[in-house]
């Protein structure tokens, strides 16, 4: 007897899930700590990464927005001045990417005081001599390292939707750690649209 759609969608859902929790349950606590206190204490947050990673951290820089964190994207049009109490967070699950690679790079070379942290999976990439600390999302990458989580998903799925989450908790825990009153956000949310 074949599989209906429906038994499909509902194992496919159980499966993505189930790799989300795995996840999301494997970041390191004390790296997210780490990372929550940056973001708190830059003046600006930059983002930058490509493609789908990119379109995870574009989100994850509208939600700050919302919570009146000064957040931008590098490329953006608008895009300000990078200085040394802003901090720059760099998607990369390989930590290989020639776009993020060279613009965290230039971060540290044009503003060495500033705060570079790597998000991604390969913690033995270039990435690690030049930022700060590393948030590490250990899932499968183009690299098939030992320790990887593995996924049934597409390429690298499972780490976009990872970093899109990430930022959605770490947003609702600034919400209940600094007592934001959710009606208010809306003062940051466009209006325009």
């Amino acid at each position: 007897m074949s599989e209906t759609f429906e038994q499909t969608y509902k194992e496919c859902c159980e499966a993505v899930l189930g790799e989300l929790k795995q996840t999301l349950d494997s970041i390191d606590p004390v790296s997210l700590k780490r990372l929550y206190d940056e973001i708190l204490k830059a003046d600006q947050v930059f983002f930058i990464g490509v493609g789908r990673v990119l379109l995870s951290l574009q989100a994850m820089c509208k939600r700050f927005a919302h919570l009146g964190i000064k957040t931008h994207y590098v490329g953006e049009i608008t895009e300000p001045h990078f200085g040394e109490k802003d901090l720059l967070i760099v998607g990369s699950g390989s930590g290989r990417s020639i776009f993020p690679l060279n613009i965290a790079k230039k971060a540290r070379a044009a503003v060495p005081g500033c705060t570079i942290v790597h998000v991604g999976s390969n913690p033995n990439s270039e990435m690690k001599e030049i930022a700060d600390f590393m948030v590490r999302i250990p899932v499968r990458t183009k690299f098939y390292l030992e320790d990887e989580i593995d996924s049934v998903q597409p390429m690298t799925s499972l780490f976009e939707q990872s970093v899109l989450l990430l930022g959605d908790i770490l947003a609702k825990i600034m919400i209940d750690t600094q007592h934001l009153d959710m009606k208010g956000l809306w003062q940051y949310h466009a209006n325009l649209e």
